[in-house]
């Protein structure tokens, strides 16, 4: 392909490292048959890369007990089997105006359908929390807390480990949507008082598309979203008891959790710490070259802020996709434009009519192509 500059690794990281595609080729010459549904060789092949991955990931998490770990395709799917599984009729929830429309949209269908009620919590202009109002809002009896860790429009980390404290001491459950911090944050489920945790193996995990899962503490219990075959207690008329069959019905994705395995293990050798601070040094030198430009306004937190590897803006008199299409078709730079799937935080922000342009670095990204946005960027103003 032609060659591009990618800085859209929010959306999905990319290039993978090299062991990824090899892991997945492999799978699927060698053991692409169908996991815990029989005892052939093969079958036992795919199964022990789903166990390997599952290590994997409870080793970055810091997870006791692998089966506690739920493979999903996405933080979408993640997502909704922590809230429709918890729920009932008249809960409480709390979340923050920094949620995704996987949290929103989910939360919006259980309130039509479940009456239950919702307190969105505010943050400041830079995606800042106040535990003080997450505090207010479990004044009433509360089932379920649940924030992003970080912003995919602002970059700004959510305190989860006193946000858990908080929902722990009112009684409440605290499900995490890591999506843009599973592999870049150091994520411990216990000491962070983390009961649900829904992660993409896509993003910062290096993984394939199609990846991605849930942690379930062992002292829940969720009612399964999908009901079906898992290769265990057929006899049974409901869904198995044990984890982590309990949630997975149906034929996983081998090839891409193989995919995911290799990436977790690329996040684990370099080290989230790395990967944090080459990000936060690569966003660090964005918000430097671009705030000095006339017309260019700078979301998220301010220089020599805590942020994970986004940086967002608006531009006087343009519309963000114009500015996306330009810098693609002009300079061969990917970001990405619009409301990102999470309008709250325009709101917060004041953005929700114009929207922004998000550039995303990763592990790959390059001094030398953060200065081309900068400069694609002085040239287009």
């Amino acid at each position: 392909m032609d060659s591009i500059i990618y800085l859209d690794h929010a959306a999905t990281s990319w290039p993978k490292p090299p062991g990824v595609l090899e892991a997945m080729q492999i799978t699927m010459e060698q053991s692409a048959a169908n996991p815990g549904r029989g005892s052939h060789t093969m079958a036992v092949k795919a199964s022990r890369v789903l166990f390997e991955t599952r290590l994997q990931l409870s080793k970055l998490f810091h997870i006791r007990n692998a089966n506690d770990i739920a493979f999903t395709p996405h933080t979408t799917m993640a997502l909704n089997m922590a809230i429709k599984g918890l729920l009932k009729e008249g809960d409480h929830v709390v979340a923050t105006m920094v949620e995704h429309n996987s949290v929103r949209r989910p939360l919006e269908y259980l309130k039509r359908t479940l009456g239950i009620t919702v307190d969105y919590v505010k943050v400041n202009d830079k995606g800042e929390l106040n535990l003080k109002d997450v505090e207010m809002a479990l004044k009433q009896p509360t089932s379920l807390v649940v924030c992003n860790h970080s912003s995919n429009l602002l970059g700004s980390i959510l305190p989860v480990e006193e946000i858990g404290r908080l929902a722990h001491h009112h009684g409440a459950v605290l499900l995490v949507d890591a999506a843009q911090s599973a592999g870049i944050l150091d994520i411990d489920v216990e000491r962070m008082n983390i009961d649900l945790l829904a992660f993409p193996g896509h993003k910062g995990l290096l993984g394939p598309q199609g990846t991605g899962g849930l942690y379930i503490a062992p002292h829940m219990d969720l009612d399964p979203l999908l009901h079906g075959g898992t290769g265990s207690q057929s006899e049974e008329k409901e869904q198995p008891s044990v984890r982590p069959d309990r949630y997975e019905a149906g034929t996983p994705n081998t090839a891409g959790i193989a995919g995911l395995r290799a990436g977790v293990e690329k996040v684990i050798e370099l080290t989230p710490k790395w990967i944090y601070t080459h990000e936060w040094n690569l966003t660090q030198r964005l918000l430097e070259g671009l705030e000095p430009i006339t017309g260019i306004s700078l979301l998220g937190p301010d220089k020599g802020m805590p942020r994970t590897g986004i940086v967002s803006f608006v531009v006087d008199n343009h519309d963000s996709s114009e500015i996306a299409f330009r810098l693609d078709r002009e300079f061969g730079i990917a970001v990405r434009a619009g409301l990102h799937c999470t309008p709250l935080a325009h709101y917060a922000v004041h953005t929700e009519q114009s929207g922004a342009v998000r550039a995303s670095v990763g592990v790959n990204t390059t001094e030398v192509e953060v200065d081309s946005l900068i400069r694609a960027m002085e040239r287009i103003m």
